[in-house]
């Protein structure tokens, strides 16, 4: 039966949320052949993205009730079913026991030719019996409804479709019909923000990318994929058309998925979807982060991200409103909550703001380190010249720069601490860049060799007794029980606020870890004493 090719948006639960579903002419080659239309939020705004819903003349559509007896998934319902059905299948992911790993069965998303949606699973002991290719067209015959899962659900139907010991699955090369291929439930940062912690549905997002591991997108920007392969994740700042920027969190396959669909586009792509994420507060902002049956989209892959790189395009200005290096403002917490939070099973990385007094600069080693003229990472010592020991850089003759490695011991009302200075931060806390203290160092003592250590300056000492605003990082270091000290990214005089940019973080290594694990002896050496000594003073891990 021909489908009647008239456009309608569908919204299921009679919600605000935008569900989109892409058609396409079941083809070989499987290229969509479809228009696009506006969706208009109840609000009166444009909603998420434009999207196609191609959906059957109801009148004409198969049903339970007519002759070829295909049954509709709106018809699905709990219990053993003796019927047909007939659908494309979306996608399909592994479920595994979060604990033991062990494998639980095969989940899918399945669609039918009247768009409606609806979740598969194969359990465990029937995996690989059948042939399952995303894409592709099925007939299942016989099969149990299922009670759909309470917690992180991927579709809106209350029954899943299980596969039983009297299904019958064959693959349909020329469907009668025309079925999606693809359909999407969108949702704004209001909406993700009204559900966040719930744990309940997975809903899918759309926007423009601003950063990615906190640098900006560059016209032919590289990942350092060997980096984000040993995190197991990447971080991107995301917004929706001019709304707030938030951080998205792309975990194992979608990480790597992220990375090979950037680098196939010959410059930057700007459009990021990625479906069935989990809202959630970290570091007490709302952020998005990736689930096991994500998947990732940019700017011509899916028609709602061609449609989205479309108004993008046209709306550049808007878009670009909030600055690239804008971050989300930390949450403030006293040095107590700061290593309560550390605890957490669930923590992750994330900044805090916390004020506290600094009771005394730690001497026990190099209060600086020498770094790369060119992009801050550490200096070593070459066979006749500094090298840089960040592989991305690849200088073998640097000019050495004088940074800020310091460490402090802070208190507040509630506990004591150890901080890390680096880089800027340092100027901020003493007016003075550390090569100028260092030069100045060695303009007062001539006769010193240049590889002597300058003692801790003056400038550093009277900042003992002082009060600060320290915006601090809570690094995977941190989180893995590595190391206690916490790491300073900007210091703010008490009384006067002002926004972070993210690009500080990244004017010198991202943690002072990041220094030390690749450094000289003496430096690593006296890190370990200072460990030690940080062990006996702070009472918090």
């Amino acid at each position: 039966m021909e489908p009647k090719g008239s456009s309608s948006i569908s919204s299921d639960r009679k919600t605000n949320k935008t569900t989109l579903a892409s058609s396409a002419h079941a083809r070989p080659n499987r290229k969509s052949t479809a228009s696009s239309a506006m969706v208009m939020k109840p609000n009166g705004k444009s909603a998420v993205s434009s999207a196609i819903l191609m959906k059957p003349n109801a009148s004409t559509a198969p049903s339970s009730a007519h002759g070829d007896q295909v049954m509709f998934f709106r018809d699905v319902s709990l219990g053993p079913t003796e019927a047909d059905l007939r659908f494309r299948l979306i996608h399909l992911w592994e479920a595994r026991n979060p604990s033991t790993k062990t494998l639980i069965g095969q989940e899918m998303i399945l669609i039918d030719e009247e768009g409606t949606v609806i979740q598969g699973f194969v359990p465990a002991g029937r995996v690989g019996l059948y042939e399952l290719e995303p894409g592709s067209v099925y007939n299942l015959r016989n099969f149990f409804g299922s009670r759909n899962k309470a917690q992180y659900r991927v579709t809106d139907h209350s029954a899943t479709v299980t596969f039983a010991w009297n299904s019958d699955l064959s693959i349909l090369d020329n469907p009668p019909v025309l079925i999606h291929e693809d359909r999407f439930r969108f949702h704004s940062y209001e909406e993700f923000q009204a559900n966040c912690d719930r744990k309940v549905d997975l809903y899918d997002y759309v926007g423009h990318m601003k950063l990615v591991n906190g640098q900006t997108i560059t016209e032919h920007m590289v990942l350092d994929e060997v980096d984000i392969a040993e995190r197991r994740h990447l971080c991107v700042h995301v917004q929706t058309h001019d709304g707030p920027v938030m951080k998205l969190y792309l975990w194992d396959k979608a990480a790597s998925d992220f990375c090979e669909k950037f680098k196939s586009y010959g410059s930057s792509p700007r459009v990021l979807l990625v479906t069935t994420v989990n809202p959630k507060h970290l570091g007490g902002t709302l952020a998005l982060t990736s689930m096991v049956s994500s998947r990732v989209f940019m700017d011509n892959d899916v028609q709602p991200s061609r449609d989205y790189l479309g108004w993008l395009s046209s709306n550049s200005d808007l878009a670009n409103k909030i600055n690239a290096e804008v971050v989300t403002k930390p949450e403030t917490a006293t040095l107590e909550e700061l290593f309560a939070y550390i605890k957490q099973e669930t923590a992750k990385v994330a900044w805090f703001e916390c004020t506290a007094t600094i009771d005394d600069v730690l001497r026990g080693s190099a209060w600086y380190y020498i770094s790369c003229g060119g992009c801050n990472s550490k200096a070593v010592k070459g066979p006749s010249s500094l090298i840089c020991n960040n592989k991305k850089c690849g200088k073998s003759d640097v000019t050495g720069v004088a940074q800020y490695l310091t460490r402090i011991s802070v208190y507040d009302k509630s506990e004591q601490a150890v901080f890390v200075i680096l880089g800027d931060a340092g100027k901020e806390l003493t007016g003075k860049h550390a090569s100028e203290l260092v030069a100045s160092y060695f303009e007062a003592n001539e006769g010193v060799e240049a590889d002597h250590c300058v003692p801790v300056p003056q400038a550093l000492l009277d900042t003992i007794g002082h009060t600060y605003r320290f915006i601090v990082k809570v690094s995977d270091y941190n989180l893995s029980r590595k190391t206690q000290t916490i790491t300073v990214t900007k210091i703010l005089p008490p009384a006067a606020p002002q926004p972070i940019a993210a690009s500080e973080e990244h004017a010198v290594p991202s943690t002072s870890d990041d220094i030390l694990k690749t450094g000289g002896d003496r430096v690593r050496q006296a890190s370990e004493s200072l460990e030690s000594a940080e062990a006996k003073r702070c009472k918090s891990g």
